[in-house]
């Protein structure tokens, strides 16, 4: 069944634990994740970002397609959410399609334009049933993480966090504790503030999620799900699963490689819920 994000995260940061949060760019890939979430019968947020339209992945028409189809017919509670919507006609045109949760991202944006930008988009969504995530502070990339406080990220302070989420009415605030997106090409794995989450976690009444969670570390993103984090945004990672589960099954043909790659995403995903402390088993 379709749903927006709202009760969903709001258990989530009650009970501890973190929300998978994949971003799907094709058919099998959101349908592999809409049966994991089936398997294991927990709620799951499919998301879709929009750089991926603009990559020529997908169409946002044919992502809304396969999210509502997937979503609708769904035995367990699948929220369809918009990753990093930078501009409001886009945005609007997901909701048009039956997201039924969206994201701006304006963090590049000043703290003032910001909070104007997302509390007119808050509106908007709210008024049609769907909620809306914003990002504070900037998480940045990968490719520019050398380690501890170097990247080109911008660590989310409570007071801005705070004030942000009072003149906004978000349902969910992206925080930047340290992560970065895409893969950690400089470092083995980055240096999380568990002391700004914490602070974070005490101080903001909106769920929180966490970007570039990808190559962070299982210790880290364990803590960071059972110390604060709602949602887990997910990408990079089902990418590298499906790419090791190719390379072990050695297929000899299109379709074997296909199913590799599918099974690899959805042990990554299982994995997910397991190590977000959704599920207690690992055994699946």
């Amino acid at each position: 069944m379709l749903v927006n994000s709202k009760e969903i995260l709001l258990a989530a940061k009650k009970g501890n634990y973190g929300v998978p949060a994949p971003d799907y760019f094709d058919l099998d890939s959101a349908r592999c994740f809409v049966e994991v979430a089936e398997e294991l019968q927990k709620p799951m947020i499919l998301s879709f970002a929009q750089v991926h339209c603009e990559m020529g992945l997908m169409t946002l028409e044919e992502a809304g397609l396969i999210g509502r189809y997937l979503g609708e017919r769904a035995g367990v509670p699948i929220v369809l959410h918009l990753d990093h919507g930078t501009d409001e006609a886009f945005i609007k045109k997901a909701i048009d399609l039956g997201f039924t949760s969206v994201m701006l991202d304006a963090s590049m944006e000043s703290f003032e334009v910001n909070v104007r930008r997302t509390k007119a988009m808050a509106d908007y969504a709210h008024a049609h049933g769907v909620t809306i995530e914003a990002e504070i502070g900037h998480v940045g990339t990968g490719e520019n993480y050398n380690g501890d406080g170097d990247s080109d990220s911008v660590y989310t302070t409570v007071e801005e966090a705070v004030e942000f989420e009072c003149r906004t009415g978000v349902d969910s605030l992206a925080v930047s504790i340290g992560t970065a997106h895409g893969l950690y090409k400089n470092c083995r794995q980055p240096v999380i503030y568990f002391e700004r989450l914490h602070q974070l976690a005490a101080a903001v009444k909106a769920p929180l999620v966490l970007h570039g969670s990808s190559g962070s570390g299982e210790e880290n993103l364990r803590r960071c799900a059972a110390e604060g984090i709602s949602k887990v945004n997910v990408l990079t990672d089902f990418l590298t699963g499906a790419m090791e589960a190719v390379r072990e099954k050695n297929p000899s043909g299109y379709l074997e490689l296909k199913a590799a790659a599918n099974e690899g995403m959805k042990q990554m995903l299982r994995h997910c819920f397991w190590l977000y402390g959704q599920i207690v088993s690992n055994s699946v």
